[in-house]
């Protein structure tokens, strides 16, 4: 990584814009270590799924050709990693992060191993076998009182996903009403205090879920490592480094799930009213 201060005793007339393109660099290689536009291409085909659910249970058999059309570019990878990265290199910029030290874990064999088997892991619960299975082996661990599963929950605790978690869902259900409401889809009576209240009423079941999800899909992901590799995973976790790059990923994640229910919303709420898409 480029570092200003060991380079200012030699070159005093190096400019902000060349140490702010070595940043940028450091930015780049980051999420290239983090294999970013793999990971959206594992949420793109959860999304087509969920878009088939959103069908069946909002207006079963009418969204045809051009629901599935919408949701195809409301999902699109590359659209979705644009507006991510966006927001997580605005979060890395604001926190003053410091991506040299997120860059070498993530760049070492243990990051790398890590980014590989949470992707793989992922990819693998689009087979709703594979997910069945893991949630009986979480159930599992929980009856024999497994003690990888401590550490699995000390993880989880580290890096605060259940309640970050819970708090994006709510936020994207949140933007999901709006664009029902975009779309005139939802009464008119209906106040934003109803809205809210509706969606308050689901935050029991989302935690729940959420709960089961990350911890069966953790345990399974991290299922070849050691404890000790776990162990070091949280350690990183812990650092300063990785609580902000934690924060910015969160930050990325939240800005495009809410951008994409938001536009879902408008998508359903168009097939309801009978407009076009």
């Amino acid at each position: 990584m480029f570092r200003l201060a060991a380079a200012l005793p030699v070159a005093l007339f190096f400019s902000l814009a060349d140490s702010s393109r070595a940043a940028d660099s450091d930015v780049t290689e980051l999420s290239a270590a983090l294999q970013l536009p793999e990971v959206f291409a594992v949420m793109t085909e959860e999304g087509l799924g969920y878009g088939r659910e959103l069908e069946a249970d909002m207006f079963p058999g009418s969204g045809g050709a051009r629901w599935n059309e919408a949701v195809a570019g409301i999902y699109e990878t590359g659209r979705m990693v644009d507006g991510f990265s966006e927001a997580f290199e605005a979060a890395l910029d604001t926190s003053g992060g410091n991506v040299s030290s997120m860059l070498e874990f993530f760049s070492s064999d243990l990051g790398r191993r890590v980014v590989a088997l949470e992707i793989s892991a992922r990819r693998a619960l689009l087979d709703e076998a594979v997910d069945e299975a893991s949630r009986a082996k979480l159930d599992e661990m929980r009856e024999t009182g497994d003690p990888r599963l401590e550490l699995i929950e000390e993880f989880v605790s580290v890096n605060d996903l259940v309640d970050a978690n819970v708090t994006g869902g709510l936020n994207a259900n949140y933007a999901f009403y709006l664009g029902l409401a975009d779309a005139g889809a939802l009464p008119s009576a209906m106040s934003e205090d109803e809205i809210i209240g509706e969606i308050w009423g689901q935050e029991a079941d989302i935690r729940d879920e959420t709960e089961i999800w990350i911890l069966s899909y953790l345990a399974m992901a991290y299922a070849p490592l050691s404890d000790e590799e776990i162990g070091e995973y949280i350690d990183f976790s812990e650092t300063e480094a990785g609580r902000d790059l934690n924060r910015a990923l969160f930050a990325g994640y939240d800005t495009v799930f809410e951008d994409v229910s938001r536009q879902l919303g408008r998508a359903a709420g168009a097939i309801l009213a009978g407009q076009d898409l």
